[in-house]
């Protein structure tokens, strides 16, 4: 049971990023824009989950760097100039 709850989460995160990269490559949302990082840290955090489990390390290192990119850009609101120009 647990290892299907931790597939099911490894699939949600590759949903979540590569939805959110083919919507950006589209023109439908922006790399500036809230929800595609909050697609990138929650498919990031989700693939942490699933990489410990899986002992793959340096897979799970990689997310834990795209998490804190994706918290830092979060935390900078000023710096997303899609999020400013929307509320014009």
């Amino acid at each position: 049971m647990l290892e299907t709850i931790i597939n099911v989460i490894g699939w949600i995160a590759s949903v979540l990023i590569v939805g959110a990269y083919f919507l950006n490559i589209r023109g439908k949302l922006s790399a500036q824009s809230k929800w595609y990082i909050l697609a990138n840290l929650i498919g990031g955090l989700f693939f942490i989950v699933n990489t410990i489990y899986l002992k793959a390390y340096p897979s799970a290192l990689v997310n834990v760097i795209w998490v804190i990119i994706a918290i830092a850009s979060l935390l900078q609101p000023n710096k997303r100039p899609a999020e400013a120009s929307s509320k014009r």
